[in-house]
């Protein structure tokens, strides 16, 4: 993985909420996405710019 596209700016972390809970976002460094642990979602980051559509989040599987 690019190393330019695993960071993501802290204060637009600060700022960003899942779309459909509005509750707070974790990174995940390893798969390179934004992690709604309360909707079981992962949004991805391409080019550095966070995807916050429901419809391109993946659903995380226990």
């Amino acid at each position: 993985m690019d190393d330019r596209m695993s960071n993501v700016d802290p204060k637009l972390l600060e700022l960003l909420v899942c779309p459909l809970t509005k509750g707070r976002l974790s990174y995940d460094r390893t798969h390179n996405e934004l992690i709604s642990e309360s909707a079981r979602l992962a949004y991805p980051i391409r080019d550095g710019v966070p995807i916050m559509l429901i419809s391109e989040a993946r659903k995380i599987e226990d």
